[in-house]
């Protein structure tokens, strides 16, 4: 399956989000000359994500430093990038159903349902720094998911920060699960074939749904996918990362002002709840196995490696899978580099296997 630009993460997702869409491109890499500066810090990336890293640079540098103003404003624009086109032969149904206790309903995009089967299932959350994004954005790389997979997919529109703090994700995200579990007859679902899945925000929204459903012990959750996930408030901040990560793509700033509109705390110290940070959840046992991928350069490499294994060490069957000179997005912004085929191809099949081994 080809990976598809339209979900893009850090420095082009904030373009294209705050933006006018007039202006949303970088000097080409061609016309633009490198300064010393500008080189060292495409050393750390592999060669074939070069000139991918060099767009994300333009992107970083017409965006400048975000604030809270800019991510309102990028509301007023749909809150993402342009949505690709649908495919056809694969369909797409809008869903509002109830949300939280005292919260708004919340918006539901279900991927090829199919009443009279029993197929699995993704729940998937979107990306987006916590701050920004929209899952209409992903519905197209959703078909291409489903129709490889023979899967329904109900990705939920959940609250972003900073209008609204983790618990209201976190119960918007919940209550899109309990929604699926609870119609799995009309979806065509397996209801203990339910996986969890997103990028980015959503990878860490995704880990923070299976802690969520583990705990409530009402939804059985057969897998977790997290891809490149923001699990960490501490990163870029109380913890700092060594000089050649993340030297392109999501950084240590703009990480932490995405925890802080999410937390509406300052991220790192003792006061921030464990419930609102995967990485903070001091118990492991009992989550479902989990298959993480993420750039060897990217932000979140060091905490995603250190979340991995202590999933391990709980004796939660995890899959780790880290690329040489990637990027935070790389895959977005270099669908047919060698790099994001192996990346997506290996999130795919870990899906493919968890759907099709035994249950839990």
């Amino acid at each position: 399956m080809t990976a598809k630009i339209t979900a893009l993460c850090g420095a082009a997702l904030l373009a294209l989000s705050l933006a006018p869409l007039a202006h949303a491109q970088p000097a080409s890499p061609a016309t633009a000359p490198l300064s010393p500066a500008d080189e060292a810090r495409l050393r750390p990336i592999a060669p074939e994500l070069r000139e991918a890293a060099l767009k994300a640079m333009g992107f970083s540098r017409m965006m400048g430093t975000i604030n809270e103003e800019m991510v309102l404003a990028s509301r007023k624009r749909g809150g993402g990038p342009p949505a690709p086109e649908r495919l056809s032969d694969v369909p797409v149904a809008e869903q509002m159903i109830p949300g939280p206790d005292g919260g708004p309903q919340v918006k539901l995009y279900v991927v090829n349902a199919r009443a009279g089967t029993s197929r699995p299932g993704i729940l998937h959350t979107h990306g987006g720094g916590f701050i920004l994004g929209t899952a209409a954005t992903d519905i197209r790389r959703l078909q291409e998911l489903a129709r490889e997979l023979d899967c329904v997919i109900v990705s939920v529109e959940y609250r972003l920060a900073p209008e609204t703090d983790y618990k209201g994700s976190i119960e918007d995200n919940y209550a899109g699960l309990r929604w699926m579990y609870g119609n799995a007859a009309q979806l065509g679902l397996d209801r203990t074939r339910i996986a969890v899945s997103g990028e980015s925000a959503g990878g860490g929204h995704a880990a923070l749904l299976a802690i969520t459903a583990r705990d409530r012990g009402e939804i059985p959750i057969l897998f977790q996918a997290l891809v490149y996930p923001m699990l960490d408030d501490r990163t870029g901040g109380a913890v700092q990362v060594p000089p050649h990560i993340a030297t392109v793509g999501w950084s240590a700033s703009e990480n932490q002002y995405g925890w802080r509109a999410f937390l509406r705390q300052q991220p790192g110290t003792a006061a921030v709840p464990a419930r609102a940070v995967p990485a903070r959840t001091a118990n492991l046992a009992g989550l479902p196995p989990a298959f993480i991928e993420v750039g060897g350069v990217d932000l979140f490499v060091g905490e995603d490696i250190d979340y991995a294994r202590r999933l391990n060490d709980a004796g939660v069957a995890t899959e780790l899978l880290v690329i040489p000179g990637a990027f935070h997005g790389f895959d977005q912004l270099a669908p047919d580099s060698p790099q994001a085929r192996q990346f997506t191809r290996a999130r795919v099949e870990a899906l493919r296997r968890a759907f099709n081994g035994p249950r839990r």
